[in-house]
């Protein structure tokens, strides 16, 4: 046979094989096709399904439950064209008032009826992005000018509240911006622990769990199981040194956020320090379940991405999770990084202690041991 004949033949044949070794194993196809496509469907049902975009402003209100200094215009107005809500899952008295625009479709604000303490917990909790309150028949809007959902909230409400008339007799008052640049109130004081509670999530599944998985597919783990050495110690160890270096990367990016942008610890720094071992130990367990059995590195990238992509989308780490539906809420706040991004948030910016993180710290540690144990149990070394 011809030499120049023989190559593509032999080319086509190792395709072939190359093809059906992928095929022959069904958890390739189902994380490198199948997943993908559930995510793309499972976001674009979140994002582009609803029928309304919505907002939620919280009015302040004076120490008598009424709003501060409110004139009979402004009574009238509410009275008039809003329709009553609900009381929140923290009992707050709300109402709600719809904009609809031809083209950019409906947009409904849900206001909250709070007093200012009340308002800046839930402003620095992303759960509000902007206050409202009315002053001699002003109407004083207070955001921080840095956070562009803020600005849209703004620009909408104001559009919403003069009906687009600012000068007509349908108009409630003049406006006036007041920027929140205090510390806790601002976008970046929201982000900080956010990225904190992702990196500690990353750095364990992708640099435990991931680690190991490569490691047990080059035959690395194989050589071990000859030594004297106990897999609870290997797996232990594992762990011990990934919190040593989420302690250096964490501080590294706390010490970058105080000297850049001025960001304040205002909770107690040891009930930091117990609450972050304790992520560190939940998602550290959870990379041991994880990779305790699989060599196939594919598919460990899938069983990886199914732990740390829906939580990066769901879990409030770039925006607050009180923008999906509110059927949802109770099950975004029990996934493990929504308990550390908001324990975290807490101490951050509330002011938190030992008493209010006391829960979700036995949460985390419970949720670390057992998916821990879980996987010494099933671990095996090739």
């Amino acid at each position: 046979m011809n030499k120049n004949t023989l190559l593509p033949r032999q080319l086509i044949h190792l395709i072939a094989a190359l093809f059906k070794d992928i095929f022959r194993q069904p958890a390739v196809l189902f994380w490198g096709i199948v997943f993908p496509i559930l995510m793309s469907l499972g976001l674009g049902v979140a994002f582009t399904q609803k029928p309304d975009v919505f907002h939620t402003v919280a009015v302040i209100k004076n120490e008598e439950g009424r709003q501060a200094q409110a004139t009979p215009r402004m009574d009238a107005f509410f009275a008039a064209q809003t329709a009553p809500c609900e009381s929140s899952a923290d009992q707050t008295p709300c109402f709600k008032l719809s904009l609809q625009e031809e083209q950019l479709g409906r947009t409904t604000f849900t206001f909250l009826k709070t007093d200012r303490a009340q308002a800046m917990v839930l402003l620095k909790r992303g759960r509000v992005s902007i206050l409202l309150e009315e002053k001699e028949e002003v109407l004083k809007y207070q955001f921080d000018p840095l956070n562009p959902d803020s600005q849209l909230t703004y620009l909408k409400l104001v559009r919403l509240l003069n009906r687009g008339k600012p000068d007509s007799v349908d108009s409630i008052g003049h406006n006036d911006i007041q920027p929140l640049t205090v510390t806790g109130t601002r976008y970046i004081d929201f982000l900080v622990p956010g990225l904190m509670s992702m990196g500690i999530m990353m750095s364990c599944m992708w640099g435990l769990s991931y680690g190991m998985i490569e490691k047990r597919s080059k035959k690395l783990l194989r050589r071990m199981v000859a030594t004297p050495m106990k897999k609870s110690y290997f797996l232990m160890a594992l762990m011990i040194v990934r919190i040593a270096m989420n302690f250096i990367e964490s501080g590294l990016l706390v010490l970058f956020a105080y000297l850049v942008f001025h960001i304040r610890i205002q909770g107690e720094i040891l009930a930091l320090i117990v609450f972050f071992v304790a992520g560190n130990i939940a998602f550290g367990g959870i990379a041991v379940f994880i990779s305790a059995r699989t060599a196939n590195t594919e598919i460990g990238n899938g069983l990886i991405n199914v732990v740390v992509m829906p939580m990066m989308v769901l879990s409030g780490v770039f925006f607050s999770y009180h923008n999906f539906p509110d059927w949802s809420i109770p099950y975004i706040q029990k996934l493990p990084l929504s308990l550390l991004a908001d324990g975290i948030r807490s101490i951050f910016i509330e002011g938190a202690g030992f008493s209010q993180i006391a829960m979700p710290t036995l949460l985390l540690f419970a949720m670390g041991i057992g998916f821990f144990a879980a996987g010494l149990k099933i671990f095996k070394w090739h």
